[in-house]
């Protein structure tokens, strides 16, 4: 009787199991669908706003502010998650070479230290600021969870553009993308 028992719970707790499996893995196709559908916005459109944002992490994403700063497609920049001891020098060297750059239009936010984080310490700076509108600069396989974090953390009504780039590969590997699926499923618990 008892093997009986144990049996047929077994059973059910291998049908929970699998049931579980499956939704969880729909989710993640889903998401990860998701993210891979964002368009490379830095290659096919031209963004103006008052203020950008840059959320550091991969190369290439500090140089596309400081391309929109120069182009004068915005006014001000802010790298936001910006190691606490760094200086603008030790985080773009190439900087000097943007001649029509002023130092003044280039905000480091050095307190975040997470995406949710770079959007909370981002919106006071940007009201600051008085920015009526914003660029936001990440990679492509970091936009799709940053712009909805950012979007639930700034006004309803605040335009936040993205601009996806890319550095490296145009197809994420397989691991960076299982990474980004999980960090955006786990913000979709509270975040946005």
């Amino acid at each position: 009787m008892m093997a009986r028992i144990l049996g047929g719970k077994a059973k059910w707790a291998l049908a929970l199991f699998t049931a579980l499996s499956v939704v969880i893995g729909w989710r993640f196709w889903i998401e990860g669908r998701r993210i891979l559908a964002l368009e490379i916005t830095a290659w096919t459109q031209d963004h103006s706003a008052d203020c950008a944002v840059v959320l550091t992490g991969k190369a290439g994403r500090v140089r596309e502010g400081f391309d929109l700063l120069n182009q004068n497609q915005i006014q001000k920049l802010i790298i936001s998650g910006v190691y606490p001891k760094a200086t603008l020098e030790d985080i773009f060297k190439e900087w000097p070479y943007y001649g029509s750059v002023s130092e003044k239009d280039v905000i480091l936010e050095k307190r975040s230290g997470s995406t949710y984080g770079n959007a909370q310490q981002t919106l006071p700076l940007v009201e600051a600021l008085k920015c009526r509108d914003l660029i936001l600069v990440t990679s492509r396989l970091h936009m799709y969870r940053s712009l909805r974090i950012f979007k639930s953390v700034f006004p309803k009504h605040f335009p936040i553009y993205p601009r996806a780039t890319v550095y490296g590969s145009y197809r994420p590997e397989s691991l960076e993308l299982l990474d980004e699926v999980l960090k955006s499923l786990f913000y979709s618990l509270w975040a946005y």
